[in-house]
């Protein structure tokens, strides 16, 4: 997307269903709310809880962290998807994952905040670097390839 694509469009993002932005549907959604959307930057929040998905022993499980990841890049094309362009939301994969690494899991009651910057898109792919925080501590960082589907 070329910044001369980029047009107003709905930035009061309490207001979204995270849900209209996903391919993912409960009980596999694994962010509660888009935060933040530009250009390259995209900031997702989810709250852990006991009962989740992925929740064992009152910590989220570590590999949480790669899909909580992939779905906040899904969240971004959703909203580029369908704010932007009026356009379907579109399935994409995981291509690659580098440099993961996870300081600790997140504990029941913490929220992660989710930010991805996008390095590089050509294409179909999508280059992020990512980091996930609880506050202010930072509990994981990867890299992410995220290749979309053929339509």
């Amino acid at each position: 997307m070329s910044s001369g694509e980029m047009r107003e469009v709905m930035t009061d993002f309490k207001q979204i269903d995270v849900t209209t932005l996903l391919p993912q549907q409960p009980p596999f959604v694994l962010i509660d709310h888009l935060l933040h959307f530009d250009e390259e930057v995209t900031t997702t929040s989810l709250l852990v809880r006991d009962g989740d998905m992925f929740v064992e022993n009152g910590r989220l499980n570590p590999c949480a962290y790669v899909e909580n990841i992939a779905q906040t890049c899904a969240a971004r094309l959703g909203y580029i998807n369908k704010y932007i362009y009026h356009r379907d939301v579109c399935i994409g994969f995981i291509g690659a994952v580098k440099n993961l690494y996870v300081v600790r899991p997140a504990l029941v009651g913490e929220t992660l905040t989710t930010t991805i910057n996008v390095r590089e898109e050509v294409m179909q792919l999508t280059l992020v670097d990512a980091t996930v925080k609880v506050g202010e501590e930072t509990v994981c960082t990867a890299e992410m390839k995220i290749a979309l589907a053929e339509t």
